[in-house]
């Protein structure tokens, strides 16, 4: 009972404050169990208990509504947190809207934008490999690699030329690229990689701005997105939090944070800043289907075509995943994972996001483990479909 009295007063006076012009609503207002989302607290308390991560805020949204707003620990609902490979949406986004503005098509050769990019062979072929196009950027179907995670020739050369190294500059990283092979035909595969890093770069070109000036004044400025930037400024650094490993160790302490000074990289794939209420935004404009506060970022086409299954014929990212643009595509109900159509993406210190259309339902969990760990996540999860599924069972009875 009282776990249930603090959550509702948690609604009722935090998530308004913090949320600003978020709408809100009573977990019963939009068809969710609020005793089936209490179980979030419980839960959470009990991991904070174990030492499994020091803080951790969550958010959840019905029907274009924010129903549960929760900070456990040292978060507080406007820390701000690393979201690393949760920028890559943001990216495709950013993307998408020159897409719409007629200066950037999905089927275009990523050589039209960089130079030497019509000349890459796969590795140990003498022959240029098939066109990589922006949509094999978005949908990670390029040939190319991160450099972090296998061994390959072509992984090699990534470690050797540091290709995403902090002191390089999107347009240095995409020349970097282009003398590299290709680890595989794009179109062939999907393999996660510098992509949607890549993916910066074209939009700066295409754009005629630099990476970060466009985010601000085409996506984050109109969504109010305040908080979310490659860098915390000093006037920011007491709402910003340490990174933990396993134990609650910290592995990058605030003072000593790479975050602290405007980086060279503006890495689309994985170098953004933000707060649960910014991205809480940025998924609630999507759920709306691109609209927000009366401003058109996307179309709601657009977002269905980012967010359904767009990797070619025969190819699968993983398991039952597919991959749409700049995130990916539940295929099949999965009871831990809800139901076929559930997208999202997530980053390295464990942030998570996803949606699921079929329940206008979009979910946030924010904390700061390495390596990733989807504790929270399957948590959460489980708690949000149990409270979905509640209200329509208690409707059989």
């Amino acid at each position: 009972m009282r776990t249930l009295l603090s959550f509702v007063l948690v609604l009722a006076f935090t998530a308004p404050a913090v949320a600003g012009e978020l709408p809100t609503a009573k977990p019963g207002e939009v068809g969710l169990d609020a005793t089936k989302l209490a179980d979030i607290d419980k839960r959470v308390e009990k991991m904070l208990a174990d030492k499994e991560f020091p803080g951790a805020t969550v958010a959840i949204t019905r029907n274009g509504k924010l129903a549960y707003l929760k900070s456990f620990g040292d978060f507080k609902n406007d820390s701000l947190i690393r979201i690393y490979s949760m920028s890559k949406p943001i990216t495709v986004v950013a993307a998408l809207i020159l897409v719409e503005d007629g200066k950037l098509a999905l089927d275009d050769p990523v050589s039209k934008y960089i130079k030497g990019f019509d000349k890459l062979a796969v590795n140990g072929s003498d022959e240029p490999a098939t066109p990589m196009t922006v949509k094999d950027l978005m949908r990670h179907t390029s040939g190319l690699t991160y450099g972090l995670f296998g061994n390959t020739a072509v992984d090699k050369a990534y470690r050797k030329e540091n290709v995403l190294g902090k002191d390089t500059s999107l347009e240095e990283m995409a020349q970097k690229l282009s003398q590299i092979p290709l680890l595989f035909e794009p179109g062939t595969r999907w393999h996660y990689s510098v992509s949607i890093d890549l993916l910066g770069r074209v939009i700066e070109v295409a754009s005629k701005q630099s990476f970060d000036a466009f985010l601000k004044k085409r996506l984050f400025d109109p969504l109010g997105m305040q908080d979310t930037s490659f860098s915390v400024p000093d006037e920011k650094l007491a709402r910003f939090v340490p990174c933990n490993g396993p134990g609650c160790r910290v592995i990058e302490a605030v003072e000593t944070s790479r975050f602290r000074t405007e980086p060279k990289m503006l890495s689309g794939g994985g170098g953004l800043i933000s707060t649960i209420s910014d991205y809480v935004t940025f998924g609630l404009m999507l759920d709306a289907g691109g609209t927000w506060n009366g401003t058109r970022i996307l179309k709601p086409e657009t977002i269905k075509l980012m967010t359904s299954n767009q990797l070619p014929t025969g190819v699968m990212a993983w398991g039952n995943q597919g991959f749409g643009l700049g995130v990916s595509v539940q295929l099949k109900d999965n009871r831990f994972r809800g139901p076929a159509g559930v997208w999202g993406w997530g980053g390295a210190a464990s942030t998570t996001f996803f949606a699921s259309p079929k329940d206008r339902l979009t979910v946030v969990t924010m904390i700061q483990r390495m390596p990733m760990w989807n504790g929270l996540d399957r948590t959460v999860r489980q708690a949000v479909f149990a409270a979905l599924a509640a209200p329509e069972k208690a409707a059989t009875k």
